[in-house]
């Protein structure tokens, strides 16, 4: 248990609207799946430490969605679909993290300060005044700031709550979805808020948890004996992760859900039309992320 607990990697997988990137550990960057905006026009990029996958939420069909890789150097990479500016990240520097959402592409720096470009008509790029950042996680119209005291912090859309986090304490993970946000704690529970619809807030039980991920409508959670725990909608079987063993990653899309195993290899569930799910022959993903 404590090996895995060690083992959890950030950033080596990613699964965006309609398609699916992993770092691997020369710095590469490979991508399967819907790729009419460039999204997955990736071969080229080198040092990359960590990655992100913009995501559109299911009831969009327009199927727009970009791709975003952090290099070595602090500096930041884009590809994919560009009419919000969700792209112009050619003079990030001394970033330490990215996360991709819906037309917006947000950068933590090394000070714990915040960055964001794309898409703002809902206020979800209005990060300027925020310090002491450690984690950061992109909702479809939300955006979310783990801070170092372990208080959550969120911007954009509340419609359905799901920036109420004020409250929250002992958090060493976030997550956003379309509507809903989840919240690791550091005794390995798990908090939620958000759109309910189809109960994918439904982790208070959850427990001895190392890493999550979220989806347009369903939660991950990756347990320290490397299963895998899945709630939310299950139309296209993005939650049929229950014989999954040996997991140290996990990336929830619209649709489909990555589990990363321990030998470098990726698995797969969910929705697979555009080839997203593709990734049976993966290997040589990268273990320890940014």
């Amino acid at each position: 248990m404590k090996e895995l607990k060690r083992l959890v990697p950030k950033d080596t997988i990613a699964a965006g609207h309609r398609h699916t990137v992993g770092l691997k550990s020369d710095g590469t960057v490979m991508a399967v799946g819907d790729n009419k905006f460039g999204q997955c026009d990736v071969s080229g990029w080198r040092d990359i430490v960590a990655i992100a996958a913009g995501n559109v939420h299911m009831a969009t069909n327009t199927g727009n969605a970009h791709t975003i890789g952090l290099k070595s150097d602090g500096t930041v990479v884009a590809v994919g679909w560009n009419k919000h500016e969700q792209c112009e990240v050619d003079d990030w520097h001394d970033i330490k993290a990215v996360a991709a959402g819906w037309r917006r592409t947000i950068g933590l720096k090394s000070d714990g300060s915040v960055v964001a470009v794309g898409r703002n008509n809902e206020g979800a790029c209005n990060v300027t005044g925020w310090h002491n950042i450690v984690a950061i996680a992109a909702g479809d119209w939300h955006t979310i700031g783990l801070k170092s005291d372990g208080t959550v912090t969120a911007v954009g859309i509340n419609r359905y709550h799901q920036c109420h986090v004020s409250d929250w304490r002992g958090i060493v993970a976030v997550a956003a979805g379309y509507l809903h946000t989840v919240g690791l704690k550091s005794d390995g529970t798990v908090t939620a808020v958000g759109m309910n619809k189809h109960g994918q807030c439904d982790v208070c039980d959850w427990s001895d948890m190392v890493a999550i991920s979220v989806g347009s409508y369903h939660t991950i959670g990756l347990k320290s004996d490397g299963t895998v725990a899945a709630v939310g909608m299950n139309k296209h079987g993005q939650c049929d992760v229950c014989d999954w063993y040996d997991i140290v990653a996990v990336a929830a899309g619209c649709a489909h859900t990555l589990g990363l195993k321990s030998d470098g290899t990726v698995v797969a569930v969910g929705g697979n039309e555009y080839g997203q799910c593709d990734v049976s022959d993966w290997r040589g993903i990268q273990l320890l992320g940014n």
